[in-house]
């Protein structure tokens, strides 16, 4: 994983930490992957780093939008992700 992946799988644990901690029992994250090619199959690392992130604070994933469009540099997938607290 790179140092943006890695950065961005730690905003999302920490975020998801406080809002835990805060009391909240719902989370809406947006996640936004570059695509290397939007025509291929293939494993999105970085969305899958900072989905396990957030899970591992207590959180599960229970539902997901997913769009695909341009950013300023190119192909990107953004995916609306809504989790649950796990009590």
């Amino acid at each position: 994983m790179g140092w943006i992946n890695d950065a961005k799988a730690n905003v999302a644990t920490d975020t998801a930490r406080k809002a835990y901690e805060a009391g909240k029992q719902t989370l809406v994250f947006k996640i936004i992957e570059a695509n290397a090619s939007h025509r291929t199959t293939g494993v999105m690392t970085g969305v899958g780093d900072q989905i396990e992130g957030i899970e591992s604070q207590g959180w599960t994933l229970t539902n997901m939008c997913a769009a695909e469009g341009k950013a300023l540099s190119g192909d990107r997938s953004a995916l609306i992700c809504m989790f649950r607290r796990r009590d």
